[in-house]
């Protein structure tokens, strides 16, 4: 599974209590019943020579059912997530309303070995977390993008 790359948007936006950022819960059956780190950024998988920015805004498209915010957009670098897939990330200023969102659907055998293929939200909720409560949620190797984005702002990137 190595060489696997996504790309994602993560929405911000600034509040009387600071800054506070989207993160959308994993859909399907594995995540159901997770709270801590079962969160990303709305992010999916693209194959080279698609551009990294185009399918961060592609796959917040298909992920949220709502077209990305224009604005510009903060460089947050690369991570390697524990399974081996690299992610880029890019902040985005924007506002969205999570009852607008409606999510893309993806199909898997449930349960597995079952023979029987469910249909299943790529994710089943977004929400606005402050940086306290996204890094609690947001999957591990996912949370170096908050600090990063702390960093971009706080420089006045």
């Amino acid at each position: 599974m190595a060489g696997r790359r996504s790309a994602g948007l993560l929405l911000y936006r600034g509040t009387a209590t600071g800054v506070e950022v989207l993160l959308a819960h994993m859909g399907g059956p594995l995540w159901a019943r997770r709270d801590a780190g079962a969160w990303t950024v709305p992010k999916g998988e693209y194959v080279p020579p698609e551009e990294p920015w185009d399918a961060a805004r592609r796959e917040f498209q298909e992920e949220l059912g709502v077209p990305p915010p224009d604005g510009p957009a903060l460089p947050l670098g690369e991570i390697r997530q524990s399974g081996g897939k690299v992610v880029t990330a890019w902040a985005v200023e924007g506002d969205l309303d999570p009852e607008q969102v409606e999510p893309g659907t993806f199909e898997m055998e449930w349960p597995r070995g079952s023979g029987a293929v469910g249909t299943f939200p790529e994710v089943d909720r977004v929400a606005w977390f402050g940086p306290d409560g996204a890094r609690a949620r947001l999957v591990a190797g996912q949370r170096v993008f908050l600090d990063r984005l702390a960093v971009r702002l706080a420089s006045g990137a």
